[in-house]
Formats: C-alpha cells, sequence, structure tokens
C-alpha cells in the first residue's frame, strides 16, 4: 500500500508549486512502465538534488525517452512512483520536457517567440494575455540562449542547434526547476553543441536539476558529473569511471561496444546499430 501524504497533489501558491521541506528534486522508486508484455522501463529508482545535472545513456530502446515521459507525467508508471519535490508529477509547472526533434511538428505555423512564450502559460493561465513583464522575460530568455535575433524566425527556418536553443529559452521561460533533455544533441553541429554546453553550466549555476539522454559515451563522461547507464533497468548511476566499467557496458551493449586500450587510455567505441529494446530510445 503507498503511504497517502504521497497521494495528495501538490500545494502551490498562486501558480507556483510548492515541494515539501527536505525532499529532493527528483526521486524515483521502482519505477517499471509497461508496454503491452514488455518492460520499457523495469524496476528503476534513483534521485537528484537541487543542481545536479546528469547524462543518460543507453543502446537505442533502452527505455530513456519512456524514462523522461513518466517523470514529466507524460505517462503512467505500472508499478512505482515518481517524486518532485515530495509529490507526483501532476499538477507541476517547475518540470521542462524536451522531447526529441522527431517529435515535433516543425511546419507548425509559429515564431520562435511564440514558442518560448507557451512557457509562460503554466504561470499565466491559459485564457489570459502575456503581460509587459511576461514579453520582457521571454525577451531575457531568448538573450540567454543567443536567439534573440531569431524571435520572429518560423520555427521552420531553425537549424538543429537553434531549435534545441529555443526549446531551453521555453523552459527558462517556465521557470523549470527541473529539465528533462531527450537528445538535445542531436542534430548539432561542434559550435551548437558547445553553445548547449554553455547553457547547462549556467543552467547549473542557477540550481537547475538536468537530465540530459545521449547516445555518445564520450560526452557523457566527459562533460556531465554523474552518468546513467540504462538498459530497461538501471545498470549503474554514478561518476563515469564508476559506471564505465567494462563488465557493465557489456550488460547495457551486449556486444555492440568495443574497449580498445590506447597510449593515451582506453577508448569506448560504439556501433550506431545498437539495438535489442524498443524504438523508444
Amino acid at each position: 500500500m503507498s503511504d497517502p501524504r504521497h497521494d495528495e497533489q501538490p500545494p502551490t501558491s498562486g501558480r507556483e508549486t510548492v515541494h515539501r521541506a527536505g525532499e529532493p528534486i527528483l526521486a524515483v522508486r521502482n519505477l517499471t512502465v509497461t508496454y503491452g508484455n514488455v518492460h520499457a522501463v523495469d524496476s528503476v529508482s534513483f534521485q537528484m538534488d537541487e543542481g545536479d545535472q546528469a547524462a543518460v545513456i543507453g543502446p537505442n530502446g533502452a527505455g530513456k525517452s519512456t524514462l523522461f515521459k513518466a517523470i514529466a507525467g507524460v505517462i503512467r508508471p505500472s508499478t512505482g512512483d515518481v517524486r518532485i519535490g515530495g509529490f507526483q508529477p501532476a499538477g507541476h509547472i517547475c518540470i521542462a520536457y524536451i522531447p526529441q526533434r522527431s517529435q515535433i511538428d516543425w511546419t507548425f505555423p509559429v515564431t520562435v517567440r511564440d514558442v518560448v512564450m507557451m512557457g509562460r502559460i503554466g504561470r499565466l493561465g491559459w485564457l489570459r494575455r502575456p503581460r509587459k513583464q511576461d514579453k520582457e522575460f521571454v525577451r531575457e530568455c531568448l538573450r540567454v540562449v543567443r536567439l534573440e535575433h531569431l524571435a520572429r524566425r518560423r520555427i521552420a527556418g531553425l537549424s538543429g542547434g537553434e531549435q534545441q536553443r529555443m526549446f531551453i529559452a521555453r523552459a527558462l521561460a517556465q521557470e523549470a526547476e527541473l529539465m528533462l533533455m531527450d537528445e538535445v544533441m542531436a542534430a548539432c553541429d561542434t559550435p551548437s553543441q558547445e553553445e548547449i554546453h554553455r547553457i547547462l553550466e549556467m543552467l547549473k549555476s542557477r540550481g537547475v536539476t538536468v537530465l540530459v539522454s545521449t547516445h555518445d559515451l564520450e560526452e557523457a563522461a566527459s562533460r556531465f558529473e554523474r552518468v546513467m547507464l540504462l538498459n530497461r533497468r538501471l545498470i549503474g548511476f554514478g561518476t563515469s569511471d564508476e559506471v564505465f566499467v567494462p563488465e557493465r557496458l557489456k550488460e547495457a551493449y551486449g556486444g555492440h561496444l568495443r574497449m580498445v586500450n590506447t597510449p593515451s587510455g582506453t577508448m569506448i567505441l560504439s556501433d550506431t546499430c545498437c539495438g535489442g529494446g524498443l524504438p523508444d530510445g
């Protein structure tokens, strides 16, 4: 039986969600999500505190996107639960989920500024028009991600990196405390990736908690303080030295990874065909 105190909805102050004192910003307990007879995520447990940043690594079909959607409250777990500041995800406006680019209709006729302004809806309500201070706040969010010069551009005209930075600006406009970035580096060139990492450093300084899914093990090891190795089950969560060890990598990727010793250290070579799971990612 679940703890009754955890079944209540989070209290709010105006439109601000109040978290329970002393609780981590994110706690995932024995989370299982099932599609048909298949466990997309199986008995996953971990927690993150304010300002933590972690890369989520695993082969295609490992359940990374499913995990993010369950944390965001987009899908309901089959068993287990997710707590945001001690409460279920429903009702929280502090969670920003940035989906994979393939899930977005880029032909929709909206501008960059329109999309970023959508981040204010949770604060304003659907029927209220943006105030002057909301417009100024959106302008500042665009400035932070260096897209203010593209505010009036249609989203179809953006590069991959610009599209991702636009969604980060929307999350900033939302005043998110927890950001879930699904393959945010995909389709980004090197300068765009560096720009996103600059923004991640800024988010850390502001105490924003971030989970970023990626297929790049080298990037995860060098850029993130913690990494999560996932293949439906949680195989490891900690520093890259703790998690990226041969036995755990073999458990996650099977024969799709090779480790090569070089004079400068061990190189991890991955195949692009890694799979064995659901197409969800």
